[in-house]
């Protein structure tokens, strides 16, 4: 899998527009806040509860969680991208319920959920057959490292075609769900009900 370049990619867009949205690729504050919104379905509990953020980029899935005031008792993030780690350490230094690590660290440690933002997006020159084997294998690892549930987004196959972008991955959301409800849980939820060209699945244990 190259992912590579797919780090260089990112950290050339935070270079360009600095720890934002367009920062980590999308059009606007207010598309990356819905999404934020629909993902933290997957966050039932009033209880305190732990979270990993499974591509982290600079923190803005915890910039959005503290402002909502969720009972998050600690947040750990996670990114191939060093510049961006660098960045995440920096704004949230002196909140110790927070970590961030670069994926050289990243171990077994389990959390009451997962989410992952934007994640399976970006393929660049990767085919279509090693990206979705490559999503499949990463589902695993959520659902390895998640005790409650995990929740992750894609860009969607039903997308308007003269939109579509090459190096951009589409999945087939009929796929995806049949594909963790077969595997992981009988509670899967497929939301595809929002005005952005892409899906959100929650999984619940």
């Amino acid at each position: 899998m190259k992912l590579e370049r797919i780090k260089k990619y990112y950290e050339n867009k935070l270079d360009q527009y600095g720890p934002s949205p367009k920062g980590v690729d999308w059009n606007s504050i207010d598309a990356q806040l819905e999404r934020f919104k629909i993902l933290s379905n997957l966050l039932t509990t009033e209880e305190d509860f732990s979270c990993l953020d499974y591509g982290c980029g600079y923190g803005g899935l915890l910039d959005f969680l503290v402002s909502c005031k969720h009972n998050l008792s600690q947040y750990t993030g996670y990114d191939i991208s060093k510049q961006m780690i660098k960045i995440a350490r920096k704004r949230y230094q002196n909140t110790p319920s927070v970590k961030v690590h670069w994926k050289t660290e990243i171990n077994d440690t389990k959390y009451d959920y997962v989410i992952a933002s934007g994640l399976f997006n970006v393929k660049l020159s990767n085919s279509i057959e090693d990206w979705e084997k490559y999503i499949e294998q990463t589902i695993s690892q959520f659902n390895s490292l998640s005790i409650k549930g995990f929740a992750f987004n894609c860009l969607t196959s039903y997308s308007d075609q003269e939109y579509m972008k090459d190096y951009l991955f589409y999945a087939n959301p009929l796929k995806i769900f049949d594909h963790c409800k077969i595997n992981y849980s009988r509670n899967v939820g497929l939301l595809h009900d929002y005005d952005l060209y892409e899906f959100t699945i929650i999984v619940r244990k």
